[in-house]
This record gives C-alpha cells, structure tokens and sequence, in this order.
C-alpha cells in the first residue's frame, strides 16, 4: 500500500506550487509522480479533431510533480506524514502529526 493514493487531498509543500492544494488524479508509479488538481498547471498547443469533438488551440492542463513534493492533508487542513497500524488484523494509515486514523480515499 502507497502512502498517498488516488482521490487523496494533498498539499504541496515544496517546488514553484508550494502551499497549493488539490485532490491526487492520477499515481505515475513508474517515475514516483502525481497528478495533483489545480496545481502544476502548464499550456499545450492542441490540434483540432473534429472526430474526437476537440476544438484546437491553448489548452490548459497538469503536468505531474514527484510524489515527495506533496504531502497528505489531515482533517485539520495541514499536512503530515503517513504511518501505519495493524490493529483487528487491519492494515491503517495513520497521520503521524496527529494520530487519528485517515480513511482511504472514495472510489468512485
């Protein structure tokens, strides 16, 4: 199990995003990056393809950032690092600033 998985809150807590928030999208595991929402926001020239219903021009979108420049959110909005309990044969994050258990993220 990953410390920081998909649909997870995250802050950024170094790099040119620094103190940007957002929601994990999507793991890159092979090179130890995320895709954070609303951060990291580059423009890419995208062509026109009427098939695919895509207008061209400058598009916005996220650009990955290394995994140990993000931090998970605890509830009270700051970041920690992640721990884990074994407790009733269960595997559990636990937010080591805190202590309280953080629940896995929603599948959607």
């Amino acid at each position: 199990m990953a410390n920081i998985l998909r649909n997870d809150q995250v802050v950024v807590i170094a790099g040119k995003f620094k103190g940007q928030t957002g929601r994990v999208l999507r793991l890159v595991t092979d090179k130890d990056r995320v895709l954070v929402e609303g951060v990291g926001l580059i423009k890419k020239h995208v062509k026109p393809n009427p098939q695919r219903n895509i207008k061209g021009g400058i598009a916005e979108q996220e650009s990955p950032i290394h995994i140990s420049n993000v931090a998970l959110m605890d509830s009270n909005g700051k970041p920690t690092r992640i721990g884990f309990r074994v407790s009733d044969s269960k595997r559990e994050r636990v937010a080591k600033s805190t202590g309280e258990v953080i629940a896995l993220p929603k599948r959607k």
